[in-house]
Parts: C-alpha cells; sequence; structure tokens
C-alpha cells in the first residue's frame, strides 16, 4: 500500500488557509511522523528530498515544526514509538564527506583560476612551439650521448 504524502509548502498553505482540521503524531522505531486531516483527505508529511514519510528523531523538533506553521494542537500516539531504534535507523549519507569533497574542488577550481590568470598576466617572452620542441630534443639527446659514453667504458 503507498502513502500519499504531502509537501511542506503545501501544508502550510492548507494551515494559512485555515482548512487543517487535525494533526496526529505517529511514534515508531526511528522517530516520529505526523498525519494530517484536511477536508476529507488525511496524508503524512513528505521528506523534501525524497518525497517519502518525513520521520522527525526527536519529538521536540517536530513540535517546534508544527507551531512554526501555526499548529498548536495535536495528538501523539506512541504505541509503537522506539527509543532504543532511533540511533541505529539514520540513512542519510555522510555530509561531511560531501561537504569535504565540495570544498576540496572549490580550492581547486579557485587555484586552477589563479594558474590561468597568471599565465593570461604574464609578459614574459613567447616562444613557439617548434622552438621549444627543439630544445627539449636537443636535452634529450645531450643525455643519449652521455649516456651511451658512460656505457662504452
Amino acid at each position: 500500500m503507498t502513502t500519499e504524502t504531502i509537501d511542506h509548502i503545501t501544508l502550510s498553505n492548507l494551515t494559512e488557509a485555515g482548512v487543517v482540521q487535525s494533526a496526529h503524531i505517529v511514534g515508531q522505531a526511528g522517530g516520529w511522523n505526523v498525519w494530517v486531516k484536511y477536508g476529507l483527505t488525511e496524508r503524512v508529511l513528505a521528506a523534501q528530498r525524497s518525497h517519502k514519510m518525513r520521520i522527525f528523531r526527536k519529538l521536540e523538533t517536530l513540535v517546534s515544526y508544527l507551531r512554526s506553521l501555526g499548529i498548536v494542537q495535536f495528538d501523539v500516539d506512541a504505541k509503537n514509538y522506539d527509543p532504543e531504534n532511533v540511533a541505529t535507523t539514520r540513512t542519510r549519507p555522510d555530509s561531511a564527506a560531501k561537504m569535504k569533497s565540495a570544498h576540496e574542488a572549490a580550492a581547486y577550481d579557485t587555484w586552477l583560476k589563479a594558474e590561468i590568470q597568471e599565465a593570461i598576466d604574464d609578459t614574459g617572452p613567447n616562444f613557439s612551439h617548434e622552438q621549444v620542441m627543439a630544445e627539449v630534443q636537443a636535452i634529450i639527446d645531450a643525455k643519449r650521448k652521455q649516456h651511451a659514453n658512460k656505457t662504452k667504458r
């Protein structure tokens, strides 16, 4: 069975319009969710990114959220709440690793832009590709000759 959800924006709009009839907080393994009734419809609040049922780990956080919307009366069903399971149900990816990666990428971008700007601003003499390749080839030939002379001895 698929549970129909309601997102934060819709819930906020319904609350502002004064059509939310009731809110029902339900405890479960891992935390708390909230069911909202408006008209003949009852839906559970959805998480912003996954659009699945939003789970609040702390009841205080959920109460503060509902109060911020203007919902100050609700009932609580703690029958299935399992406080032992709260810490073990975390499924969000490691935010610290994402932030570290983002900071590393930003630092690399800053470094690369500075290197490019330094090359653009360089007023030193320009050398043609052919000239540079000829000089490199001369160095390679000299090293080969030096190596060959050492092995003949």
